[in-house]
C-alpha cells in the first residue's frame, strides 16, 4: 500500500536553490511511489506582516514553480492551504486540546522571541505548530518530508495526534518526519555557517529560482570561500564545502566523485563549473514557470482541481473529528 506524504512551503519569500535541492526535487522523485499532497502554506505566512499583493503574487509563483519543477497534478495533489477551509477549523479544535507548555518549548518560537520583543510576536506565530499539526493530520499523512530544522514540529504533531487518539479513540495516523540527506541543507553563499533561506536579508547569499543566468553566475563567483587551495569536503572549511555540496547535489556525483573531479584544480574552477551547472538546472524550470505566468488560467485550473481533491480527504477527517468532540 502506498504511503501518504504531505509537505508545503510558505510564500514568505522567493524560493531558492536550497528549496529546490532540499524539497522540490525530492518531492518530484517521491510522487511516483507515494500518495502525495503538496501545498502552499499561505496561512502560515501571515503569522508575520505581509504585503497582501506580494503574498498573492508569491503564492501563485510558488504554485507555478511546483509544477515547473516536475510535480504532476495527475500524480500529486497540489493546492493552496487557505483554499481548504478544514485547515483552519481543525486547527482551532486542536488548539483546544493542546497545552500551552508544549508551545512554549518550541525552539523556533523561542529563537524569534529572543531576536525581538514578545509584545510584537503574534499569537499566530506562537500557535504556528498547531496549525502545522492540522495540516498534516487532516490528510492522515504517514510521512512528512522536512528539513532538520522542522523535525521538532513533526514531533509536536505526533504528540498532538497521540493525545487526541488517547482521549477520543483512534482518529489520526501518527506521522514520521522524513529528513533528506544530500542537498537537504544548502548553506548561504555569503555566510556558509547558516542555511540558505528565502527570508535572508542578504540577497547575495541566496540563489533564487527565478534569478537570471548572469545574476546566478555573479553570486556564485562572489561566494565566500576559505583559506586553502584544494577543493575538498572539510567541516573546518564550510565555504568550499558548501559549493562542493551544491555541485554534488546538482550533478548527482558522490562526494568522492566530486573531489576527484576537482583534484589538482582551484576554487575558481569550482565556482565556474558550479555556475554552469546551476544555470543549466534552472533553465527548464524558469521556462516552464514562464509558461504558467503567460497562461494564468491554466494555473487557476490546476489549483482549483487540487483544492477540490484535497477538500474531499480533509472534510472526511474534519467530520470524524467534529463528531468525536461533540460538534456534530
Amino acid at each position: 500500500m502506498q504511503k501518504r506524504v504531505l509537505s508545503g512551503i510558505q510564500p514568505s519569500g522567493e524560493l531558492t536553490l536550497g528549496n529546490y535541492l532540499g524539497a522540490l526535487r525530492r518531492w518530484v522523485s517521491m510522487q511516483d511511489k507515494n500518495e502525495s499532497y503538496f501545498c502552499i502554506v499561505d496561512l502560515h505566512a501571515i503569522t508575520e506582516p505581509q504585503d497582501p499583493q506580494d503574498l498573492r503574487r508569491r503564492t501563485r509563483d510558488i504554485a507555478a514553480l511546483y509544477l515547473a519543477a516536475g510535480l504532476d497534478s495527475a500524480k500529486s495533489i497540489i493546492f493552496v492551504q487557505s483554499h481548504v477551509r478544514a485547515h483552519s477549523e481543525l486547527g482551532w479544535i486542536l488548539n483546544c486540546m493542546t497545552p500551552m507548555g508544549w508551545l512554549e518549548r518550541m525552539t523556533q518560537f523561542k529563537d524569534k522571541v529572543a531576536k525581538g520583543s514578545a509584545e510584537r510576536v503574534s499569537v499566530g506565530l506562537f500557535d504556528y505548530p498547531v496549525l502545522m499539526a492540522a495540516d498534516i493530520l487532516l490528510y492522515q499523512a504517514h510521512l512528512v518530508p522536512v528539513g532538520d530544522d522542522q523535525r521538532q514540529h513533526v514531533e509536536f504533531t505526533r504528540d498532538v495526534a497521540l493525545r487526541f487518539n488517547h482521549r477520543f479513540g483512534d482518529t489520526f495516523t501518527i506521522p514520521e518526519p522524513l529528513i533528506g540527506d544530500t542537498g537537504a541543507r544548502i548553506m548561504s553563499l555569503s555566510d556558509p555557517t547558516k542555511k540558505m533561506s528565502k527570508s535572508d536579508e542578504d540577497p547575495s547569499g541566496t540563489i533564487a529560482l527565478l534569478d537570471p543566468p548572469e545574476l546566478v553566475r555573479r553570486k556564485i563567483m562572489r561566494a565566500k570561500t576559505d583559506s586553502g587551495t584544494e577543493p575538498r569536503f572539510d567541516d573546518e572549511r564550510p565555504g568550499i564545502t558548501n559549493l562542493l555540496e551544491i555541485f554534488s547535489a546538482l550533478t548527482g556525483k558522490s562526494r568522492a566523485e566530486t573531489e576527484a573531479h576537482f583534484a589538482g584544480r582551484g576554487y575558481g574552477d569550482v565556482k565556474r563549473e558550479l555556475a554552469d551547472a546551476t544555470i543549466t538546472a534552472l533553465e527548464p524550470l524558469q521556462r516552464e514557470h514562464q509558461r504558467y505566468t503567460d497562461d494564468p488560467a491554466e494555473l487557476d485550473r490546476e489549483l482549483r482541481k487540487g483544492c477540490e481533491r484535497a477538500s474531499v480527504v480533509a472534510e472526511q477527517t474534519l467530520r470524524d473529528v467534529q463528531e468525536k468532540v461533540g460538534l456534530r
